[in-house]
């Protein structure tokens, strides 16, 4: 049976896909194919879709993270400790140069962001809600696969996993301010009135990502093209829903 995921189309020799909400066990709020742990879920089921979930991925043991919005990028190494009963690292973003490890980050309408070399030596996985692309965590992960593997962003193949859209995701002034001054006159931000006067925009984060990315120096980005809040039948959004389940998206060296 054909996996009910989505995946970057590169040519490196790497293996790559995001999680829709199809193909679990779990119920209700959460059906079918949630992967989050600390959403209400019974335990069970969520064990029965991690394992469903790990079993897409060649082989390749997936490691969770605990996100926090943040910036930190952590390496996998093969003598880390990845017990999956174990409480995850807290990180936001994830590399690796070694085989048999899946960088993975979870989503329900924040980002997901899939970096890899083109020479597949080298791979990483980002979680890019508004808060930790605005505080730079794809620039963080781009300097890590630099510093630790000596891939430079010129050789970077990216893919933007699907998100809240920009039709659906609603901000104020503060996520507006924490993107600078220059996003206000930006097509990133399109302004959106309120019938009592007050002002909101509407954000479009995969352009948000695309303009980072490029400006670090990667030219080969795809994806960004689905919107979690707006299809409810493949996509979990806590946006749309407040109680719902959670997706993942993974890369790993073959």
């Amino acid at each position: 049976m054909t996996p009910p995921v989505l995946r970057p189309d590169w040519p490196a020799p790497v293996g790559a896909l995001c999680s829709t909400r199809a193909g679990g066990v779990s119920s209700g709020d959460f059906a079918t194919l949630n992967l989050g742990r600390a959403v209400g879920d019974d335990p069970a089921a969520v064990a029965e879709n991690r394992r469903r979930f790990a079993s897409w991925l060649d082989g390749a043991q997936p490691v969770w993270l605990r996100q926090v919005h943040g910036t930190r990028v952590l390496r996998l190494t093969p003598s880390g400790l990845h017990d999956p009963d174990a409480e995850p690292p807290e990180a936001d973003a994830a590399w690796t140069d070694a085989r048999g490890l899946a960088c993975v980050v979870q989503v329900a309408d924040c980002m997901p962001v899939l970096l890899a070399a083109a020479d597949g030596r080298a791979v990483a996985a980002a979680h890019a809600g508004w808060r930790g692309l605005a505080a730079g965590v794809l620039e963080a992960t781009l300097a890590a696969l630099r510093d630790g593997a000596g891939v430079m962003p010129s050789e970077v193949l990216a893919w933007i996993g699907p998100c809240i859209g920009p039709r659906r995701f609603e901000v104020g002034a503060d996520v507006l301010a924490a993107f600078g001054g220059a996003a206000a006159g930006s097509t990133d931000f399109r302004p959106r009135p309120r019938p009592d006067g007050g002002m909101r925009w509407l954000a479009d984060l995969p352009s948000l990502a695309r303009a980072r990315l490029r400006a670090c120096g990667v030219a080969s980005i795809g994806g960004g093209g689905w919107c979690t809040a707006d299809d409810a039948s493949r996509f979990f959004s806590f946006r749309r829903d407040g109680v719902t389940g959670r997706m993942a998206a993974a890369v790993w060296r073959r």
